[in-house]
């Protein structure tokens, strides 16, 4: 059977979905809790991924080699903090790695759980070692597609696509499919993104309604990308026939409404998802449907949330938010900043950018859009922040067709940010007179 290629062959070959070093605390250092016993902590709660852990947990209990649903346990710690947002799970799913790695003797089946949670909270150096010595060790399917999802956030897309192609190679599922069509929409290939997110949704299964949920959503941003509003709606109601109430398909949804000028509707799905999920993309999305309904009593509470939870939830959108509503911009600068420490991707690369022509300078906002550019994503956001900031550094070529680029996809804007481009774009044609 033929293998999937992520790229031609003529080419090189091409998600995604807190622990420190495994070292010994000190003799009179402060006394660690025990990590089996956090993660046996009992649990409680009505969902059916609730009622899953409670019964793990006591499984757990009585049973003499109990690494394998200690194991489970932590997965499902890692699926109930994706459902509900909430990353106090993560470190119960850190306890299960550690408790594998300490009292079951599975060092392999804890890093690779621990390296998932490094991940999920940006650590991603430290999940890139983990993932590291996991291939070196055994070179199993996710010990590749972590190692990927690491560099990739780092912006090592070429290591990361070998990863991920390994990772295909040897299991083509909805995890490896999503994984290469992020990477062919990172370089800048839709069409080909568009169609191993297919495979991806396909593959998905309501024993894992979260990923299928996700994989749904995900392909809708596709569809809409590339003008299939109506695969984009229909892709949708699949991901919340998965996951009813699922916050990034609403999001997605109500963004569309937002651009459609359906205001109303639009509202009423984004206070859901910034309900169930309030991170800055949220929040940001429904400020901005809340100002274009006039209603600026609650559009300013939204903005006090904002303020207070943007800067530790997703510093990296709340940089772009404060940067894009001119509000702050040696906080958007600091913010940016500090995330390229961790993170240096396109999207990182672009919020700086982005912060630094808020703040002024031109300069050195130029350079790092060019290098955010170099992947050629295509991101309505990053080509209309490319062409304002190449405009201002005097590139009028180029920024005139990065704003051409960013109007043939504003629909993925929000209002405040196709204000703007209309506005650049209006300045062009009175330059050109």
């Amino acid at each position: 059977m033929r293998k999937h290629q992520l790229w031609p062959v003529w080419m090189f070959l091409i998600v995604l979905t807190t622990a420190c070093s495994s070292t010994a605390p000190p003799a009179e250092g402060p006394v660690v809790a025990d990590p089996c016993a956090v993660a046996l902590t009992p649990h409680s709660g009505n969902s059916r991924l609730d009622g899953e852990i409670a019964r793990l947990q006591q499984l757990s209990k009585t049973k003499r080699s109990a690494g394998p649903i200690v194991e489970q346990l932590g997965w499902t710690f890692v699926a109930k903090a994706r459902v509900s947002y909430d990353p106090g799970f993560y470190k119960l799913a850190e306890s299960a790695a550690r408790c594998l790695e300490t009292a079951h003797g599975r060092a392999s089946e804890g890093k690779l759980l621990r390296g998932h949670v490094l991940h999920n909270l940006h650590r991603f150096k430290e999940a890139e070692e983990l993932a590291r010595e996991l291939v070196a060790a055994r070179k199993g399917v996710f010990d590749y597609g972590l190692l990927g999802d690491a560099l990739m956030e780092q912006g090592q897309l070429q290591e990361a696509t070998r990863a991920y192609q390994q990772m295909l190679d040897l299991k083509p599922s909805l995890q490896s499919y999503s994984r290469a069509a992020h990477m062919r929409w990172l370089k800048g290939d839709l069409p080909g993104a568009l169609d191993l997110m297919k495979l991806a949704a396909a593959a998905s299964s309501p024993r894992d309604s979260e990923s299928a949920a996700w994989a749904y959503s995900r392909l809708a941003m596709y569809e809409l990308q590339s003008g299939h509003e109506k695969a984009a709606t229909d892709a949708l109601n699949k991901a919340i026939e998965f996951e009813p109430g699922y916050a990034p398909a609403l999001l997605v949804r109500g963004r569309m409404l937002l651009a459609q000028d359906a205001t109303v509707q639009a509202l009423d799905l984004l206070r859901t998802a910034a309900q169930a999920n309030p991170l800055p993309e949220y929040l940001w999305a429904l400020e901005e449907a809340l100002g274009a309904a006039n209603l600026p009593e609650e559009q300013q509470s939204v903005r006090d949330r904002l303020a207070r939870s943007g800067p530790e939830t997703d510093p990296r959108t709340f940089a772009l938010y404060l940067a894009t509503s001119h509000n702050s911009p040696d906080t958007a600068l600091r913010l940016a900043q500090s995330e390229l420490r961790s993170r240096s991707d396109v999207f990182t690369l672009d919020a700086l950018a982005w912060a630094q022509a808020s703040a002024g300078n031109f300069t050195e906002a130029h350079a790092n859009i060019l290098r955010a550019l170099r992947e050629d994503t295509q991101d309505a956001r990053l080509f209309y922040h490319g062409g304002l900031i190449l405009s201002k550094a005097g590139d009028k070529s180029h920024a005139r067709e990065l704003l051409r680029r960013a109007a043939h996809m504003q629909h993925l804007l929000l209002p405040s940010e196709r204000k703007g481009l209309a506005a650049e774009l209006q300045q062009f044609s009175v330059d050109k007179k």
